[in-house]
């Protein structure tokens, strides 16, 4: 009996071990996180390099927006675009939408005329030579919206730099220009680093009062008049979770890894890359990490319209390709992407949370099986297991190994986590990083700069934090191991291993076939194009 005592000691001393050292790699990397943060978002970013070039090496942007539907403050948001200090000959926009029916395509036109003097078009999905009319074909590409939308747009970009922002996220006037600098190495005093093949932004929602009606929500972002927070029934605030998860959990962690820079980790909100490398890079005859099949699935943006998870994949085949003299993958510090929302549900937040596992999960399957480790109140279980197991803690500061201590440590040790998340979104949401002026719209004004929205109170900043806390594992249980499919934009797919998708159509599923490779992709370069955003 003392043989089996002693064997199960050293089990759970083995256990123990291996939860402290995992607790010691995740309080590293957030710290490491918190760091970055603090150092970056907690001031304006300095100017950028690139628009005081002279006019002959400032590079050329093609900007791609795609559009789906109207969302709170989608004017803002694309009129972000066109405010950029970057220079206006040197730019070209292109707003892209599925159909003239969409509600968005008035807003776009609006757009258009009200920044006249700009290289830029509306695009429609409808009119692409390469899906529809005589020489093209509806599965020409393959299911993913959001690339059928921006495919052309992408294949008649002007210049090499293609800077892909969504529609519902709003841009700083400089960030152009920083994304041009960090994207080609650029310094001040004309000093040039290495360049990056892939740069983007961090993240960050900020969720206003829901209004009663469309047209109230359309006076007030336009009137640019701060709001106050208001609370309804709690079912109603699912934004205010994504707000605090992005701002805590992911921002802490996005940073991190970007910092350390060991696997690519990006959200496809904005981001800015090369069309010559992405288009070299999906070519099977000059990139080995590509088959001979892999020349069906066209080249570019293109190559990707299988896949639902197409922001990763592009990261990851751009990290994974080689480029010498290019650095891999680059977050832009101090520039945030930040998107407004209003009236989100806790349910469409926790389906938006599950479609978001489902399609990463086997993309980035070990990530994906250990990110239940790195919320708070499993990790904080581990760490107070540990404390209460390992005869260290116990013998050095004499710590019970009992079951109330291992309880009276994890409420610690949690009560520290949620007073750090406290504070680094409190910091974000200052913005103190966004450069203001008069163009800027209430709702990235930050929470101390007048005009803009109020800071949480804690008790409903709380509220928020426990929600989001104490969702987080039944939404993964129910995202990775519960099932496959996604609702996607009013259509549901199935995800299979091999990171496709097959379209769920009438109870079956029908696979959406490969785009055939029997025209070159230029034979359909002709005017107008568009894209399907995704969240």
């Amino acid at each position: 009996m003392q043989a089996e005592d002693a064997a199960m000691s050293l089990i759970l001393q083995g256990l123990a071990f291996v939860c402290i050292g995992w607790c010691c790699i995740v309080f590293t990397v957030q710290f490491i996180g918190l760091y970055k943060l603090f150092r970056y978002h907690s001031k304006p970013p300095a100017k950028p390099i690139s628009p005081s070039l002279p006019k002959n090496e400032v590079p050329h942007v093609t900007i791609i927006r795609p559009v789906k539907g109207v969302e709170v403050g989608l004017y803002e948001c694309l009129a972000s675009t066109f405010q950029q200090t970057y220079p206006t000959e040197k730019l070209t926009i292109y707003l892209c939408v599925s159909s003239r029916d969409d509600p968005a395509y008035p807003v776009l036109q609006q757009i258009l005329l009200d920044f006249h003097g700009f290289d830029a078009k509306v695009m429609v999905e409808e009119d692409d030579p390469l899906l529809h009319g005589a020489k093209g074909h509806v599965n020409n590409l393959g299911p993913n919206p959001k690339i059928r939308n921006i495919s052309r747009a992408y294949r008649e970009a002007k210049g090499d730099a293609i800077w892909i922002v969504d529609c519902n996220v709003w841009v700083s006037k400089g960030a152009a220009g920083r994304m041009v600098d960090k994207l080609h190495g650029f310094r001040p005093k004309g000093v040039r680093t290495a360049p990056y093949k892939l740069v983007h932004q961090l993240p960050v929602v900020v969720d206003i009062e829901p209004q009663q009606t469309e047209g109230e929500a359309e006076t007030l972002l336009s009137s640019g008049k701060s709001a106050q927070h208001a609370s309804t029934s709690i079912l109603n605030n699912g934004g205010r979770l994504e707000e605090l998860f992005l701002a805590t959990t992911h921002a802490k962690f996005y940073s991190a890894i970007n910092t350390v820079g060991i696997a690519p980790c990006i959200i496809g909100k904005s981001t800015m890359f090369r069309k010559s490398h992405l288009e070299r890079f999906t070519d099977p005859s000059e990139n080995p990490l590509l088959s001979a099949s892999d020349a069906s699935r066209g080249k570019g943006i293109d190559f990707f319209s299988s896949y639902i998870c197409e922001d990763h994949l592009i990261g990851d085949l751009l990290w994974r390709s080689k480029a010498p003299g290019f650095r891999n993958h680059a977050l832009v510090f101090g520039d945030l992407a930040i998107q407004p929302m209003s009236g989100m549900s806790v349910a469409a937040y926790i389906a938006r949370r599950v479609r978001w596992l489902r399609v990463r999960k086997w993309t980035v399957l070990v990530a994906t099986l250990v990110e239940p480790g790195v919320e708070s109140l499993v990790c904080c279980l581990y760490m107070s297991f540990a404390f209460t197991t390992l005869p260290w803690f116990h013998d050095t500061f004499g710590l019970p190994q009992t079951w109330g201590a291992m309880g009276a440590v994890w409420i610690f040790s949690v009560t520290i986590w949620l007073l750090i998340d406290r504070r680094v979104s409190c910091m974000l949401h200052r913005l103190r990083s966004v450069e203001v002026d008069e163009d800027t719209p209430y709702f990235v004004r930050g929470t101390v700069r007048q005009g803009g929205l109020a800071q949480r109170p804690f008790l409903e900043w709380l509220t928020a934090w426990l929600g989001r806390e104490f969702l987080a594992l039944p939404i993964w249980v129910t995202a990775v191991l519960l099932g496959t499919t996604v609702r996607w934009r009013g259509r549901e797919f199935k995800v299979r291993m091999d990171m496709g998708v097959v379209e769920i159509e009438d109870g079956k599923g029908k696979s959406q076939p490969q785009r055939p490779a029997t025209k070159p992709i230029e034979a359909y370069t002709s005017r107008s194009r568009s894209k399907d955003r995704v969240d």
